[in-house]
């Protein structure tokens, strides 16, 4: 049985904020500039809470200036846009995250598109989204960036192989087709977007060379949906229970990773795959948001 070699986004992540080092300094020495990033929390979801701790953490590590806004759940929407607008036109935030999910009551298209785009550093406003189709991207959504990143890194190359993406939001899904298929180095993949509406899902999964699983369904995906040598990126970040863990619980992916091993040449693990690399980007995007600044 061979062996599947984990791609350890901690690994790849380090690599990334090595490299922003400098650009910070450099916007420090120059123009006296710190990125800043303010993160907009409405209710309390645990997931968001500890996305949003993780990188408060990193951006205080590297000296970054962070604020997180937190809103009660019974917010209105005019209430969360009258509070982006101030963000806006603050110069102190180079980037503004609003945390999804929103409460029901609340549009989240409306949200998103009342960011600027120049400091939609989640790279979701459709103005982001039409750059980034078009081959022109101002902001990538981070978690597609980042997956991108670990390929290079461990010299994955998807030109000319078949990447099979599990998942169509804009948020993941459809960016991640997007870069896969451009025509530039490490990209030119031939894409499969894979959704609800597939009616044979393994009939297409086992043809995948690379295959992104970004489905938010627990350990779904196992040896009968890849062939040999399947590079798997597991996007998936699920609870599940576990009795002999002090919080009652385990985080997963969408991958059964167990039943994969010695079939798959690479996965992604959860936790430490994709999450970090999450993060990582949204740093780069928020520090690529204030050198815009000064092009």
């Amino acid at each position: 049985m061979a062996e599947t070699n984990i791609l350890s986004g901690k690994v790849v992540s380090d690599a990334v904020y090595a490299a922003l080092e400098d650009r910070i300094k450099a916007l420090s020495d120059n123009h006296s500039a710190v990125p800043g990033l303010a993160a907009v929390i409405v209710g309390e979801d645990p997931a968001s809470e500890v996305y949003v701790r993780n990188k408060t953490r990193r951006f205080r590590n590297m000296n970054l200036h962070s604020e997180t806004i937190r809103l009660p759940e019974e917010t209105s929407q005019k209430e969360l846009l009258s509070t982006i607008r101030t963000l806006n036109h603050d110069p102190v935030f180079h980037g503004i995250l609003v945390q999804l999910p929103l409460p029901k009551h609340i549009d989240t298209d409306v949200v998103i598109n009342a960011i600027i785009p120049e400091k939609d550093v989640d790279g979701f406003h459709p103005e982001n989204l039409g750059r980034l189709t078009a081959g022109k991207p101002r902001f990538i959504p981070c978690t597609p960036k980042g997956i991108m990143r670990i390929l290079e890194h461990f010299h994955i190359d998807p030109s000319g192989k078949h990447a099979v993406v599990l998942g169509r939001s804009n948020i993941v899904g459809r960016p991640m087709s997007i870069l896969l298929s451009q025509k530039q180095a490490y990209s030119n993949a031939t894409t499969t977007i894979c959704h609800s509406g597939t009616s044979d899902l393994k009939a297409i999964t086992t043809q995948a060379d690379i295959l992104v699983a970004a489905l938010g369904v627990p350990q779904m995906i196992d040896d009968s949906y890849i062939k040999e040598g399947t590079v798997i990126i597991d996007v998936g970040i699920n609870r599940i229970p576990d009795d002999d863990s002090e919080k009652g619980y385990k985080l997963v992916g969408d991958v059964n990773f167990d039943a994969v091993q010695g079939i798959a040449g690479a996965i992604t693990p959860v936790p430490g795959g994709v999450g970090p690399m999450t993060i990582a980007m949204l740093v780069e995007n928020t520090v690529e948001a204030a050198e815009s600044l000064y092009a």
